[in-house]
C-alpha cells in the first residue's frame, strides 16, 4: 500500500510564496518520478512540474522561473517551492508519484491553494 501526504497548501497574496510537501509511505521500492499537478475549478488537471528520479525536471511554462522541484530520494518526499505566485494559480494541487518499471502511478489527496489579489 502506498499512501502520498501533501501539505503546506493555503491562501496567500499575490506575489507571495508557499512550499508545498508530499511525502511518500508504504511499499515504495523503486521511484521513477514525483510530480505536482492541479486543478483549478472547472478546468482539466494539468501538469505543474515533474522530476525523475535521477533529477531531471520538467516544468509548466507558465510557472517556469517562479516554481521550483525538488525530490528527496531517500525519504520518498517531493517539494515544490512556488514564488511569485498569481492569482490564477489558484488550484487544487495533487501529488504524483509513479514507481517501478511497470510506472505504477499514486495520487495524493490534494492540497488548495488560493492567491488573492
Amino acid at each position: 500500500q502506498v499512501q502520498l501526504v501533501e501539505s503546506g497548501g493555503g491562501l496567500v497574496q499575490a506575489g507571495g510564496s508557499l512550499r508545498l510537501s508530499c511525502a511518500g509511505s508504504g511499499s515504495i521500492f523503486s521511484i521513477f518520478a514525483m510530480g505536482w499537478y492541479r486543478q483549478a475549478p472547472g478546468k482539466q488537471r494539468e501538469l505543474v512540474a515533474t522530476i525523475t528520479k535521477g533529477g531531471s525536471t520538467n516544468y509548466k511554462d507558465s510557472v517556469k522561473g517562479r516554481f521550483t522541484i525538488s525530490l528527496e530520494n531517500y525519504k520518498n518526499t517531493v517539494y515544490l517551492q512556488m514564488n511569485s505566485l498569481k492569482p490564477e494559480d489558484t488550484a487544487v494541487y495533487y501529488c504524483n508519484l509513479v514507481v517501478g518499471v511497470a510506472f505504477h502511478t499514486y495520487w495524493g489527496q490534494g492540497t488548495q491553494v488560493t492567491v488573492s489579489s
